[in-house]
């Protein structure tokens, strides 16, 4: 699976493998692609400095890569504190009601939420960039769109590679228009924040719309065969996410959670603003439909609404509430039937990506002798006339 892009980066092949999880993020990169450590869970740069640190001497000094949230809108001398003053009060009594009608207890005194998202912070955000680029990473890459300019300018001196998701072909041009290297065609199938235009329809109008920029196929994609399909739409190389949820390596610790993922089929999954306040595909769930329920209040903007739940959430999964927990993860969940390492699902992947594509050279190769075959016969047939006139 080696492309253009994948050489440029020094990859085996071309398999971007985003993940919140270190140990996995450096063991796709061991397997020969590119491992993407997603940073908005961390809320403090020391946390992500350590685990940087830590993928270095596993990486051995192949590539890797960092996943950022810069919001779009910039909002200068605001606190994390005065953004939660702004949660409407209606808002907090929907969740505690949401909480005690499932049995949901307290978390311990002192402890507060880990889901607490302040990634989505600029300033906590910038602090994640200050620490990856201080990093040798080979990627840099943004999940809400474009990074500022001086961010993109800052990466570009270290010799680091930037790049952006896009779900529309008009995203994908403003992300070329500020400089960015890499566009990640994201379709509806995704996991997490998606847009409304599938992956098939996607991928071949972001590759025409920023030509020669490289882009890669992302969303619904678990298997060989469909990266050979995203590299046949003009992708040079497909990005990863929801499959690495359930390998050995994850850091996901909730028996319960594992066993829904893998369980679930492609129909098992929903848009919601229940997250963040953005539209993310995650898994359906009774917290989910309670936010689209006629009860609901409705969700509040990005990053308000991360931050009303974030400490709701942290108590669903520390006392994994079976009808409550949930994760980001896109409809190929339905694929993701059983517990395995990385290298076997890298190892499926690349010999499912052959197995595709000697599929399509063996159509091509009967076409070719079937189009042969024809013209012999249409020889035949003009010598033959040739020859009465004679």
């Amino acid at each position: 699976m080696r492309t253009r892009l994948s050489e440029q980066l020094g990859i085996e092949h071309a398999v971007f493998g985003f993940t919140p999880f270190p140990a996995v993020a450096a063991a796709i990169t061991r397997a020969g692609g590119l491992g993407v450590l997603g940073a908005v869970r961390y809320g403090e740069a020391e946390t992500l400095a350590k685990d940087l640190d830590w993928m270095d001497a596993q990486c051995g000094g192949l590539p890797y890569g960092v996943d950022v949230v810069m919001p779009a809108k910039k909002v200068e001398g605001v606190t994390v504190e005065q953004v939660e003053a702004m949660i409407p009060e209606g808002h907090r009594a929907f969740v505690r009601e949401q909480l005690a009608r499932h049995g949901v207890p307290e978390l311990p005194a002192g402890q507060r939420g880990g889901w607490r998202i302040t990634g989505w912070m600029e300033e906590v955000a910038r602090s994640h960039v200050d620490v990856a680029l201080g990093h040798p990473i080979k990627l840099l890459a943004s999940a809400l769109g474009s990074p500022p300019p001086d961010v993109i300018q800052r990466a570009h001196d270290a010799g680091v590679l930037v790049a952006a998701l896009a779900g529309s072909a008009r995203h994908a041009q403003r992300h070329a228009a500020a400089g960015i290297d890499i566009v990640v065609a994201q379709g509806h199938e995704a996991g997490g924040h998606t847009g409304e235009i599938g992956t098939m329809v996607l991928v071949p109008e972001v590759a025409a719309a920023v030509d020669p920029l490289p882009v890669l196929a992302a969303g619904g994609i678990g298997t060989g065969a469909q990266a050979a399909a995203g590299l046949a739409l003009g992708a040079q190389g497909v990005w990863l996410g929801s499959v690495w949820l359930t390998v050995a390596e994850s850091e996901l610790t909730s028996p319960v959670l594992r066993q829904k993922l893998l369980a679930a089929g492609s129909g098992d999954t929903v848009r919601s603003r229940s997250l963040t306040g953005k539209p993310a595909r995650q898994l359906r769930t009774q917290w989910t439909e309670a936010w689209d329920g006629t009860e609901s209040p409705g969700t509040l903007p990005m990053p308000l609404q991360g931050l009303l739940v974030a400490d709701a959430l942290s108590r669903i999964q520390t006392y994994e509430t079976p009808e409550l927990i949930g994760t980001p993860v896109g409809q190929i969940v339905g694929q993701m039937n059983e517990v395995r390492p990385v290298a076997a699902v890298m190892d499926e992947l690349t010999r499912g990506f052959e197995q595709a594509v000697a599929r399509l050279n063996r159509i091509a190769d009967r076409n070719v002798n079937r189009i042969a075959d024809r013209n012999v016969g249409r020889n035949v047939e003009s010598t033959a006339e040739e020859g009465d006139q004679g």
